[in-house]
């Protein structure tokens, strides 16, 4: 790979694995790579799996374009529990009833969070307040206000065969919490939820299946191997 193709830049299709960081991602890829100017589009938590976006050179300039393109989940929420965190990075804080959850009712309910929707991103989240993270706060054991934002549900599906786990597939806008979702779903639900698993399954065009896992590149030439050019 030539310097000017380094320069010129390009991207990798990562399936981020659990418990890494986005920026654990970026970090190693650097490493490999020995390329400085490498970012991701669109942060996953820690314990998200499934499609980063990483792009290196002149693609970095293409990182607002590409977050703005719409997502693709699959993942599981818990009904009637809820933590902190609203995944698995708490412990569970609180239990409720589901005995009058109805799958005609869960379902009533799902409907009101498909089309536009608006939404308070989590306290655990990368959201900036005060110059830190919300998670920072949160952390501290302090609760911040986050601002209600704009969301697009454009498919929201569930499979409540293994009540009270719920398997869902969501597609969505850019900015949209789906911990965020399990919350709401849970209050909607007079109970409570919380996300147990997440893989986004594809960014825009650009699905899972063509990622690249973290163990297969090993060395400058497999990250070269992998990289690909969006077409213009």
């Amino acid at each position: 790979m030539s310097e000017l193709s380094i320069e010129e830049g390009g991207f990798l299709l990562i399936n981020k694995p659990l418990r890494w960081t986005s920026f654990d991602v970026v970090k190693k890829l650097r490493n490999i790579s020995r390329i400085k100017k490498i970012g991701h589009a669109g942060t996953l938590d820690p314990l998200a799996t499934g499609m980063l976006i990483v792009c290196y050179g002149k693609y970095t300039k293409k990182i607002e374009g590409i977050q703005s393109m719409g997502k693709a989940y699959t993942g599981t929420f818990v009904i009637g529990k809820t933590t902190p965190s609203l995944d698995l990075e708490t412990e569970v804080d609180a239990t409720y009833p589901t005995d009058h959850i109805t799958p005609i009712f869960l379902e009533e309910k799902v409907n009101l969070f498909r089309g536009d929707i608006k939404q308070v991103p989590p306290q655990h989240s990368a959201v900036k307040v005060n110059g830190k993270r919300a998670y920072e706060h949160a952390r501290a054991g302090k609760e911040v206000v986050l601002k209600i934002r704009d969301a697009h549900i454009s498919k929201y599906k569930i499979d409540a065969s293994e009540f009270p786990i719920v398997k869902f597939e969501i597609h969505c806008s850019k900015g949209t919490y789906i911990r965020s979702l399990a919350r709401d779903l849970g209050v909607a639900l007079d109970s409570g939820a919380y996300m147990s698993s997440l893989v986004r399954t594809s960014i825009g065009e650009y699905s899972l299946d063509k990622a690249v896992d973290m163990t297969d590149i090993k060395d400058q030439e497999d990250f070269f191997k992998f990289a690909q050019q969006f077409s213009d």
